[in-house]
């Protein structure tokens, strides 16, 4: 995965491999291709999705319990 990519722009260039599947604009030799990438950006927005939970999850624990 590139260093500079976000959820953002993950989630925007899986939504349009999907439409291209969708509408049925991808050729066949493109199709392996796509699809690996979905798969791939789909594992990154998972990813980033859980470490977003766990950090939310930290600072809401901090903020019940705040050390005196």
């Amino acid at each position: 995965m590139e260093e500079n990519l976000t959820y953002e722009k993950a989630f925007a260039e899986l939504s349009a491999i999907s439409k291209e599947i969708e509408n049925e604009t991808i050729s066949v030799d493109e199709l392996a291709a796509k699809v690996k990438r979905a798969s791939e950006l789909i594992e990154f927005c998972q990813a980033k999705l859980k470490a977003t939970e766990a950090e939310v999850g930290k600072i809401i624990s901090s903020m019940e319990n705040p050390k005196e």
